[in-house]
């Protein structure tokens, strides 16, 4: 019972942190069409930061200026790169390239300032511990559970209550209609990709904190495995990604807790186990588990 109760904490916490990581990719998605390639280089570009500010500034200073520089550049990237002064969604396939090339370049130059250092974000929960019952809990995943509710209330806020958010919405719905009725479509999708860098940049700090060793190089692409809780989520539905990265996540916790009764299925299992659980996902519900079926005319 012990053990179910760890593997549980741990799923949660590990699948809150990937919902903040889906959540950029749907906001994206929801915004211009593009898949993001470059999401887990700007992870990895916000936790960089911390780990390099947080002497000079402290945790919460460095954070925050790594959460700001974060969002600013993936704002950036997707105004002066993708754009071009056109979000016509008929070039998002041009654009998702695009954004491979992005992610080589930003994480062939961290790597370099990287190496093989394994860098301290200076997170004020360290290595401590709690009780809870007769489950011993990382404080780390205390916070990441805490921590990211409060920050995705805070984005599915502005999908509700925001003329932003009700922007976004009606141009995910039809983006010529949206722009007929005065939704500035440009402004629309580069908040979008600033609020999924931020997102990014908040995520990087648990998943390197305890019990992980700290943030390294290959960081990033940890991160990669909130896609598939995007893709099981619909890639439209913010509430998919939620689900869908609470799934990822548990899933991936129980597999480690229980690798030892999976050997048959190899010692790597569980960095598959995430892909896995989304094609058993999709043989049933091809657009995902929130994901609309569109019309056909035929």
């Amino acid at each position: 019972m012990t053990a179910f109760a760890d593997d549980l904490l741990g799923g949660l916490a590990l699948g809150a942190v990937y919902a903040l990581v889906a959540l950029g990719f749907v906001v994206i998605f929801k915004a211009s069409g593009v898949l993001n390639f470059a999401h887990g280089s700007l992870l990895l570009l916000g936790g960089y930061l911390t780990a390099v500010l947080h002497d000079a500034l402290g945790f919460a200073g460095a954070l925050a200026l790594a959460v700001l520089v974060t969002a600013v550049t993936a704002g950036a990237l997707d105004r002066l790169l993708l754009q071009h002064g056109d979000p016509d969604p008929r070039a998002a396939h041009v654009q998702t390239i695009v954004t491979i090339g992005v992610d080589i370049v930003l994480l062939t130059e961290l790597s370099r300032r990287i190496g093989g250092d394994l860098l301290s974000l200076g997170d004020p929960w360290g290595d401590a511990v709690s009780r809870i019952g007769p489950v011993t809990v990382a404080d780390s995943r205390l916070a990441a559970i805490a921590v990211s509710a409060v920050a995705i209330g805070a984005v599915f806020a502005l999908f509700r209550f925001t003329s932003w958010g009700l922007s976004l919405r009606a141009a995910a719905e039809d983006t010529e209609a949206a722009a007929l009725m005065g939704v500035r479509l440009t402004r629309v999708r580069t908040l979008a990709w600033c609020l999924a860098g931020a997102l990014a940049a908040l995520a990087a700090v648990f998943l390197a904190a305890f019990p992980a060793p700290g943030l390294e190089r290959t960081t990033g692409q940890i991160a990669l495995k909130a896609f598939p809780a995007a893709i099981l989520g619909g890639m439209t539905s913010p509430t998919g990604a939620l689900a869908g990265s609470l799934l990822i996540g548990l899933t991936e916790a129980f597999v480690a807790g229980h690798q030892s009764d999976l050997h048959v299925l190899g010692d790597g299992f569980g960095d598959v186990a995430p892909y896995a659980v989304m094609l058993l996902v999709l043989l049933v519900r091809p657009t995902g588990l929130f994901g609309a079926k569109g019309a056909t005319r035929v």
